[in-house]
């Protein structure tokens, strides 16, 4: 299928690794243009080559902290400089610390809500009205399940998850008309670096090697989806691809899950 994407442009935060890689590598293959993100310029450099090589039209990486509201600034700056507009914008971030709810600090809440909420909402406010302007644009938020139903000792996460939901659920409610759409993609859990990270942690706590902690992780992660599986990137990414197209138009102000069927709920 061809999602009409060549003469597209996207800034994809977080492009180097993991789902933003993902969303990113899907867009290359449809020939999007990119500017992509990231804290380290080499890895940046590589990730933009690839996506070069995948068939992007034009790929440049953008060193920018998340943290920083000045740094959101210089992303959407460079970014247009670069393609000359930003017609897809996908908000993408790590993810906070572990934690229950009674755990969960005010400074740990306020460091993140930047990183989170603010950020995010800074940039796409930035890049907004030009895409308002043009007639049609696509913001796409890589959220989480627990958006939709918290999970356990990430409290921090969803708490913070459901703030941006909130703001885009309104935002794109105002926007609709405009031939503007936004919509969350959930992942369940997905095997990307992070997973790999978090399995090495334990193999490290355990005194265990990592492909036994990693082992472990799929399988208890496996025993709570219907798919009976985690999902790989290949499946996720091209979901955000769906939602930038043309063909998405109608869909706006929604959470789409790629989770094997974890989430039972039916809303």
């Amino acid at each position: 299928m061809d999602l009409g994407l060549k003469n597209r442009t996207a800034l994809v935060m977080g492009g180097t690794k993991g789902l933003g890689r993902s969303i990113a590598d899907a867009l290359a293959e449809e020939g999007t243009a990119l500017t992509i993100s990231g804290r380290d310029q080499g890895r940046l450099d590589e990730a933009a080559a690839a996506l070069r090589a995948k068939g992007a039209t034009s790929a440049t990486g953008v060193v920018a902290d998340v943290a920083s509201g000045d740094a959101m600034d210089h992303l959407a700056d460079a970014a247009v400089a670069a393609m000359g507009s930003v017609d897809i914008l996908v908000l993408n971030h790590g993810g906070p610390p572990q934690c229950t709810a009674s755990e969960m600090t005010e400074d740990q809440l306020v460091k993140w809500f930047q990183h989170i909420v603010v950020s995010p909402i800074r940039i796409a406010n930035k890049l907004l009205p030009a895409m308002r302007a043009r007639g049609w644009g696509r913001i796409i938020v890589v959220g989480s399940t627990g958006m939709q139903q918290p999970i356990p000792n990430l409290a921090l996460s969803n708490t913070l998850r459901a703030s941006i939901w909130a703001w885009l659920k309104t935002m794109s409610g105002e926007v609709a008309k405009d031939g503007v759409t936004m919509n969350v993609l959930a992942p369940g859990t997905i095997h990307t670096d992070r997973t790999n990270e978090s399995a090495a942690a334990t193999a490290r706590r355990k005194n265990i090697g990592f492909e036994e902690a990693l082992a472990e992780r799929l399988a208890e992660a496996a025993g709570q989806i219907p798919a009976g599986r985690v999902g790989t990137p290949g499946e996720y990414g091209p979901m955000g691809a769906f939602l930038a197209s043309d063909k998405a138009g109608y869909i706006t102000g929604s959470m789409i899950r790629v989770d094997g069927g974890r989430i039972r709920g039916m809303v």
